[in-house]
């Protein structure tokens, strides 16, 4: 008889439906969502598929055991009372990530202390030795979140945060985290595009590190997120299925070498040729040479694909607030990005993440839709345009003549 688990998926804030959605989709059963989080229910697999196929989650958690843990005892005597023995062995290493809100036990370092104590601690009094922690790449990760005295004590099975695809060897000042790019891709339509069979073409005229046209790349080609990664937080886990887990990554194979065969235009621009060095490595590193063109441009100069009459799609995720310094700059650099847009991209569809509305209206385009999204710690709002000279507003950008 299948076992089923209830997992706990963690994702930044505003993009919690974006994931609930993509884990129904997964097949992901009691689907509800909470602040920076998504509870869903299902067998292994679903927890195994969550960690390759997610394009939006930072973590999926498996919780062991939860428990009213009001003093540094109680989390510790609650800890212990886990069989430690069923998920690792005594050779693994271990580290404890501990979140605490509302609660008498506050202090993030001394309850993950606590925690960690409990477990080395059952192994001693069993054993006569004890695991030893490693805090950057441990075989077994552990997660508590303590909220208004409750903990929840859970096994982290994607181990390391599951916005890193392992393809960002080379990055640019301030780079935008995968997971937050991929979501600003869904809110623009990239994958309804995908789905309508027409021909399509993406450009990023400020590149950066390639983020946006590599996962723009990797939804196209129908490429798993978390395929490049050789680390998981379940693989030195003692129940781990690794038969199951092969079979699945057998199938992500499949499904990147089918979904190669049919590619759009995908085409990135920047400034800055070290930046577009860096897409290029990272572009190899997601396997996807072959289909991205990147060139060194700068905004003004940012073309559609020649002879291109398909469906198109702009995506900008341009320098603002600390990243540029001077609010004048930016101003200057959200018109100049207008101008390009009406004078050689018409009839596009385009969405761009920037700092605030405010700023937003330099661009000079009504937008049809906004949503707010976060980048890291930075609060960020996303606009969705018609690229059309009928929705230039008055005072912002205009063609040229």
């Amino acid at each position: 008889m299948t076992t089923i688990h209830t997992f706990f998926a963690t994702v930044p804030r505003h993009m919690e439906q974006l994931l609930a959605e993509e884990l129904e989709a997964m097949g992901g059963e009691d689907v509800r969502q909470t602040v920076a989080g998504v509870w869903f229910s299902g067998p292994i697999e679903l927890g195994y598929r969550a960690c390759l196929w997610s394009r939006l989650a930072n973590a999926v958690l498996l919780p062991l055991a939860s428990f009213y843990a009001p003093t540094p005892e109680a989390l510790y005597d609650g800890t212990q009372q886990i069989d430690w023995s069923e998920h690792m062995d005594v050779e693994s290493t271990l580290a404890v990530t501990f979140h605490a809100a509302h609660s008498k036990v506050s202090h993030t370092q001394f309850g993950a202390l606590k925690v960690k104590d409990a477990i080395v601690d059952q192994f001693r009094t069993a054993l006569g030795k004890r695991p030893s922690v490693d805090v950057k790449q441990p075989d077994i990760h552990i997660n508590v979140h303590l909220m208004r005295d409750e903990a929840t004590v859970s096994l982290d099975l994607s181990g390391d945060s599951l916005h890193r695809r392992a393809y960002r060897e080379t990055s640019v000042e301030a780079p935008l985290k995968e997971n937050v790019a991929a979501a600003l891709l869904i809110r623009a339509g990239w994958p309804k595009m995908l789905e309508s069979g027409q021909d399509l073409a993406l450009v990023d005229p400020m590149c950066g590190s390639g983020t946006l046209v590599i996962e723009a790349g990797l939804m196209a080609a129908d490429i798993a997120p978390g395929l490049l990664r050789t680390n998981f937080g379940f693989l030195a886990w003692l129940d781990h299925d690794a038969a199951l887990w092969e079979s699945l990554l057998d199938e992500a194979r499949e499904r990147r070498t089918k979904g190669l065969e049919h590619m759009p235009k995908l085409v990135g621009y920047d400034r800055e040729g070290g930046a577009i060095r860096a897409s290029r490595t990272n572009v190899a590193r997601a396997g996807l040479e072959d289909f991205v063109f990147l060139e060194v441009r700068s905004i003004e100069d940012a073309t559609a694909p020649k002879d291109f009459s398909g469906q198109g799609l702009l995506v900008v995720n341009p320098p603002y607030g600390e990243r540029l310094g001077r609010q004048s700059g930016v101003e200057t650099l959200h018109r100049k990005m207008g101008q390009s847009f009406l004078e050689h991209f018409d009839g596009w569809k385009a969405s761009v993440l920037t700092g605030s509305k405010e700023l937003g209206k330099c661009i000079g385009i009504r937008a049809t839709k906004f949503y707010t999204l976060y980048n890291g710690r930075l609060e960020c709002v996303l606009l969705n345009f018609e690229v059309s000279k009928d929705r230039a507003m008055h005072s912002g950008a205009r063609s040229k003549k």
